[in-house]
């Protein structure tokens, strides 16, 4: 397959996926997730770097120059198969508070990008995404950030197999982070 077909594919890939979610169509968009999904979005934090004239720290070893939790440090989102089909099967409860009414939500995604992957079947998409999302009368947020997915063909088809979400805002001034990314 030629490389601009691939990446179109992946592009349509990426624009039905968020059409899913922005249609709460949640078991549909499960339906494209492998099984060993690993779904983790990242915390921030202000980082001041080696080379800042504006703060002095007595102890140099407490410079840290990346501002992301490590993926193996809490993290805002960790998710796997189970527990996102676990939020999903909530939805349909009437025990979801934070979904109660329900979130609109608007998914863009640009600047999407293609490599080649760890093994023949995978592939590495980046893109940059908002995600404007609206509740009830007067609550409104947006998400503004990046994601690293690894996408994985399984019976001729693209399913998500890890998606690495970070946000641009470190602090989040939504109520709760009850929407898929």
């Amino acid at each position: 397959m030629r490389r601009d077909e691939l990446l179109r594919e992946v592009e349509q890939f990426l624009y039905r996926e968020v059409r899913l979610l922005d249609e709460r169509r949640f078991h549909e968009w499960l339906q494209l997730l492998t099984e060993d999904i690993r779904y983790w979005m990242a915390g921030r934090t202000n980082r001041y770097p080696k080379t800042s004239k504006a703060i002095s720290i007595l102890d140099p070893g407490r410079y840290v120059e990346d501002d992301l939790t490590k993926e193996d440090e809490l993290a805002i989102l960790d998710e796997d198969k189970a527990t996102l089909d676990a939020r999903v099967a909530r939805l349909g409860t009437g025990m979801a508070w934070a979904e109660d009414p329900p979130s609109r939500t608007r998914h863009l995604i640009s600047n999407i990008e293609v490599e080649p992957g760890n093994t023949a079947s995978e592939l590495t998409a980046y893109s940059n995404f908002i995600v404007y999302r609206s509740r009830a009368e007067l609550e409104e947020d947006f998400y503004v950030g990046t994601r690293r997915d690894v996408l994985r063909r399984v019976a001729g088809a693209w399913k998500l197999a890890r998606r690495k979400i970070i946000l641009d805002q470190n602090v989040l001034s939504a109520k709760n982070v009850s929407i898929f990314f």
